[in-house]
């Protein structure tokens, strides 16, 4: 199943409304970067793509385990290396209102490590552009 994303950017500067089906959502850059920082920047939706998926996936596993925790945190800090074309990200997950053991947190790593976000930053990624 493809996922379909428009932006469209007009005359003010870096300002992008982004469409996914019925979900808007705006983008924007930094004050520094000449934008007028009215939206995530696009490293920033990198970010927010794998802390996302990242906690909704542990939650779909979490209930369907019947596991008491009250809320997952997710913290994504995204380091960009563009001379060496290397991008580290870190990701911290902790659990509120739970006393999970260690074989839990053992498994629940490996199901981090298993949301589609994940999956797809580490696997080989190919961009096909066609303009029109």
């Amino acid at each position: 199943m493809a996922i379909i994303v428009k932006a469209s950017l007009g005359t003010e500067k870096y300002y992008t409304e982004v469409v996914a089906g019925e979900n808007i959502m705006i983008t924007d850059e930094p004050v520094d970067k000449g934008g007028q920082n009215k939206g995530f920047n696009p490293f920033e939706i990198l970010a927010t793509s794998l802390a996302s998926c990242t906690a909704a996936t542990l939650r779909m596993y979490i209930d369907r385990k019947e596991w008491a925790v009250e809320k997952i945190n997710v913290e994504v800090e995204l380091e960009n290396f563009p001379l060496t074309k290397r991008a580290i990200f870190k990701r911290e997950v902790s659990f509120e209102g739970t006393n999970l053991d260690d074989e839990q947190l053992k498994r629940l790593r490996t199901i981090a490590d298993a949301c589609p976000i994940h999956k797809i930053l580490t696997n080989d990624i190919e961009i096909l552009t066609k303009f029109s």
